[in-house]
């Protein structure tokens, strides 16, 4: 008797850490810092290297199997995936050949009766909330990097900070808005990030995000930005741009307008902004699908 998690911890796994510790290592990745990224020993990375660890062909020619390395190698190596996250998109992919796909050949192959029985293998969810959670914070790190590379986004950071913020599909409170702590801030010139995207931290920009969502725009990334005429005038002449009272409660303020100005279709961007009032300082709020494209949209005004 041979269980299919047999052949994916003698077969599947073995042969795709190879597969990443040759990515990583053709990324630059030293040793040591291979066997940091994978969890595994450095004696064990040497192995991989020399070859003494044997690869399963079928595995090894999967196009699946080889986006996922470059997938997973590329995000590794740029920050943009945690270990969490890369070990959350082996495992959806594992269930997913585990299903009358290659690992089920493959058990088959190791236990010829299975192939006599109509058998399936209904494991995990590949649309867990543990996947989504880790994809919105990626994208938050993506935008991220994106706008503190810029040149010029520092002047862009209003007084109160900026922050880019994404949400799950189906966010309902702040706690569903994944964010930077304590916001973004500009430090002589540069925009400094005060700690890993969280979910739960943003109140501000979470409210207006969320929001926009109740009245029909069908966003789930945001970046706030110091408000300024020219820059509301840059944004308007590519994407919708709508005004909102300040003075009003922002959660009903920002959905009236919206509601009022005709919500964009699926995949569309929107620009908010309010002009201030006594005590609140004038903001300005780009909209998109996901924080890294909203955050692109903000990079291309500088």
């Amino acid at each position: 008797m041979r269980f299919i998690e047999e052949v994916v911890v003698d077969e599947f796994l073995p042969t795709v850490r190879s597969m990443l510790a040759e990515d990583l290592r053709d990324r630059g990745f030293t040793q040591s810092e291979v066997a940091d990224a994978l969890g595994i020993s450095q004696s064990a990375v040497s192995k991989y290297a020399a070859g003494d660890v044997a690869r399963h062909e079928d595995i090894v020619d999967d196009e699946r199997v080889r986006n996922l390395v470059e997938r997973v190698g590329e995000g590794l190596a740029s920050g943009d995936l945690t270990p969490v996250a890369a070990l959350v998109e082996i495992e959806v992919l594992i269930r997913q050949l585990e299903e009358g796909d290659l690992l089920a050949d493959l058990h088959e192959a190791a236990m010829p009766a299975l192939a006599e029985a109509d058998v399936e293998f209904s494991v995990h969810d590949p649309d867990s909330g543990l996947r989504e959670r880790e994809r919105v914070l990626t994208s938050v790190r993506r935008g991220l990097r994106t706008l503190t590379n810029a040149s010029g986004f520092a002047g862009l950071i209003p007084n109160v900070g900026a922050n880019v913020a994404e949400c799950l599909a189906d966010a309902a409170t702040v706690d569903d808005v994944a964010a930077v702590p304590g916001r973004l801030v500009d430090v002589k010139g540069r925009a400094m990030v005060p700690g890993e995207p969280e979910f739960g931290v943003s109140e501000h920009v979470a409210t207006v995000l969320l929001a926009a969502r109740e009245a029909g725009a069908p966003v789930r990334g945001a970046v706030n930005l110091r408000y300024d005429p020219e820059t509301v005038d840059t944004l308007a002449a590519d994407h919708p741009t709508v005004e909102f009272d300040a003075e009003r409660p922002t959660r009903e303020a920002v959905a009236d307008a919206v509601a009022a100005a005709d919500p964009p279709a699926d995949g569309e961007t929107l620009v908010l902004y309010q002009t201030g009032a006594v005590g609140i300082e004038p903001i300005v709020y780009v909209l998109a699908p996901t924080a890294s494209e909203a955050a692109a949209i903000v990079r291309k005004i500088l």
